[in-house]
């Protein structure tokens, strides 16, 4: 019966996965124009007034979040119905946004196929440890742990350290195609941004593109962390792990006023991205409006979502997570 039921939700959710020409092209000009204008306006008026560079700066991150979901859709093949247009876009975007396309595409493929699976976390994930993976761990790996979890770490470093070194390196295992991507992706940033500075300065660059780029960043880092850690999120080990109840279970419904639901791309409806990655951000929200099944998901509101930052370790007893200082009262640790 409860095979019968997912397979019922797969197929519900089946007629979402296409794409629309006319929306897609009305979305690229909707965002990247935005985005483009506020850093060409902001750098032409860096000499009249540099706080409404910064200003334009700030607003332009949230348009390069929503280019990001345009290039995250041509990661997945979902923005247009020919691979190869989902590529040109998804390179583009990516310049834009400083990813590169093939590694974050791949990386980002094993994290959907082994989201919420506690034996094949890593790649792709937020670093999440349980409370037997901590317990077990050196003095060292605790510490750092207890770092990265830190919002300042996190939200802070975290946008420079992924933006800045992460993106630039690939895999041990990285096949040849993803690394000449990534070599010619650095090298048009190189090229690129360098050839920009060289005509507008590095402090009128700087002015504008570091709000973009650190702002971008930590949203983008906020909305993956807030989509995978709230109290009762889904996780077991291989044996149990099921995909529809890591999708529906271990992602949330991030529910978002209409603004920033627009600006964001409608990724607060991750848990219907996860069950199917194929339907565009753009039919996100009907898909979770017009399939009954989806509206059970776990809702997080805006105020409701800051209580997350406490969240450190998960418990696969309880089937939840708890946070440090519960763990050392249970502990009796100081």
């Amino acid at each position: 019966m409860e095979r019968d039921k997912k397979l019922i939700l797969r197929k519900a959710v089946k007629p979402y996965e296409k794409t629309i020409f006319n929306v897609s092209l009305i979305q690229i000009c909707n965002t990247l124009i935005p985005y483009l204008l506020c850093v060409i306006i902001g750098m032409m008026l860096y000499q009249v007034s540099i706080i409404f560079s910064m200003v334009l700066g700030f607003v332009g991150a949230f348009f390069l979040v929503r280019s990001f979901i345009i290039f995250h859709d041509c990661c997945h093949g979902s923005f247009f119905k020919k691979k190869s247009w989902n590529k040109i876009l998804g390179n583009i975007t990516g310049f834009l946004t400083l990813f590169p396309f093939e590694k974050w595409k791949n990386e980002h493929n094993i994290h959907h196929a082994t989201s919420s699976n506690i034996d094949k976390k890593g790649v792709g994930d937020i670093w999440m440890m349980t409370i037997e993976e901590y317990e077990q761990a050196s003095t060292w790996t605790r510490i750092g742990y207890r770092l990265y979890r830190h919002p300042f770490v996190m939200f802070v470093l975290g946008p420079i350290y992924l933006l800045l070194i992460t993106n630039r390196i690939n895999r041990p295992s990285a096949k040849r195609k993803e690394r000449i991507n990534t070599y010619l992706h650095n090298a048009a940033l190189i090229i690129g941004y360098g050839t920009l500075i060289y005509f507008v300065g590095l402090p009128t660059f700087l002015a504008v593109f570091v709000p973009v780029m650190f702002i971008g960043g930590l949203l983008g880092i906020w909305l993956f962390y807030i989509q995978h850690t709230f109290e009762e999120s889904y996780f077991e080990g291989q044996d149990e792990w099921d995909y529809v109840k890591a999708a529906v279970e271990g992602s949330s419904y991030y529910k978002l006023p209409r603004l920033f639901q627009w600006l964001t791309g409608n990724i607060g409806f991750h848990h219907v991205h996860h069950l199917s990655p194929r339907i565009p951000n753009y039919l996100l929200e009907k898909a979770h409006n017009e399939t009954e099944a989806l509206q059970h998901a776990t809702t997080i509101t805006l105020k409701e979502s800051l209580a997350s930052l406490r969240y450190k370790l998960y418990d696969t007893d309880k089937k939840r997570f708890i946070t440090f200082r519960e763990f050392y009262r249970r502990k009796h640790i100081i």
